[in-house]
């Protein structure tokens, strides 16, 4: 629905620049704007690109000046701005409640009647579904697991028995939590697989990515906290503890029973051993090794994973190797000169 440009200013307690009566009607990216749209700039190119599109409005992150007719809403940070607005022009889908006639329930199980419970879904005995919780289809949730409210679990999602999700968490297609961690002993001439009893608990306000698998614990729970978003094609092992509002990205996979803390980042395709205690606001960056415990507030990189800075010099160094071997080599002819009388 249409909201003047003053209207978006105040929800996003912004300053305006311009016409606030002004009509929005969309948001948009610079490049794709037409009239009416809103779109929004955080550095200079980004303006820039605004300034020359069709949008009709700009979210504004620094002291940036138009040179057109556009309104300009300044807001401490634009992207965040963004963020809050998106969901009044791109509103969630709603779910009615109900249960599809194709599911497959177990008497003992209790759902919310503002549940909706798609095609094809599985729920097992003793699992409960809190209000207005979405399965979406194609589900299988295995028995005595916990679902809270306003959870999202997207087509093809399994909870393995006994997981413990809360509210408005959020399962991309695809993932399977609560699945056997990997515990396996010698035992003799062959390997015995060690049972794993525990369970895997999901606290308010998750984002698992699509193809995430999330083992359950040997024994005790492996948990995710509160707010930590987790991306797609992530591998968490059993005992894994995730603290408050981290950062997990892509293909990162986590061994068994490391413990790291809370608003820590963890960049892309990084693999930590098992057994480690990672601090709280931790940067660890991408295609990292971690062998080690890291200790509140470090940035570290490369693998093995060290302080980011001795990672950087290391590469510098490795990139004047042909110089040094050139050098080297010159050298080397120098002294064999010297060494025959020549």
């Amino acid at each position: 629905m249409p909201i003047t440009a003053s209207q978006i200013a105040e929800l996003v307690r912004g300053e305006i620049s311009g016409d606030g009566s002004i009509e929005i009607t969309g948001f948009s990216a610079a490049d794709s704007a037409k009239a009416g749209d809103l779109t929004f700039a955080d550095k200079e190119r980004h303006f820039l690109a605004a300034e020359q599109s069709q949008a009709s409005a700009v979210l504004v992150g620094g002291a940036f000046a138009s040179t057109t007719s556009k309104v300009l809403i300044r807001v401490p940070d634009a992207r965040v701005a963004m963020a809050r607005l998106l969901p009044h022009f791109f509103p969630q889908e709603k779910h009615t409640p109900g249960i599809h006639p194709t599911a497959v329930i177990a008497a003992s199980a209790q759902i919310d009647p503002t549940a909706h419970v798609g095609p094809h879904v599985v729920i097992g005995e003793n699992v409960t579904i809190g209000a207005r919780t979405a399965l979406l289809g194609g589900n299988h949730i295995g028995r005595d697991c916990r679902i809270g409210d306003d959870v999202s679990l997207y087509p093809g999602v399994i909870l393995y028995p006994g997981c413990k999700l809360g509210h408005r968490v959020g399962i991309h297609s695809g993932c399977v939590i609560g699945g056997d961690g990997y515990g396996y002993v010698l035992d003799g001439a062959s390997f015995r697989k060690v049972l794993q009893v525990g369970d895997v608990v999901i606290e308010d306000d998750v984002e698992i990515g699509a193809g995430t698998t999330v083992d359950r614990a040997a024994f005790g729970s492996t948990i995710i906290g509160a707010g930590t978003k987790v991306d797609n094609q992530v591998h968490l092992a059993h005992n894994v503890k995730i603290g408050r509002n981290s950062i997990i990205m892509g293909q990162v996979g986590i061994a068994g029973s490391t413990e790291i803390g809370s608003y820590t980042v963890v960049a892309s395709q990084t693999g930590i051993a098992g057994h480690l205690k990672i601090g709280n606001q931790v940067q660890i960056g991408a295609k990292s090794g971690l062998m080690r415990d890291v200790p509140d507030g470090s940035k570290i990189l490369g693998v093995p994973a060290v302080p980011d800075k001795q990672t950087k010099r290391q590469w510098l160094a490795v990139q004047q190797l042909p110089e040094l071997m050139k050098r080297v080599r010159q050298l080397e002819k120098q002294l064999a000169a010297l060494s025959s009388g020549t």
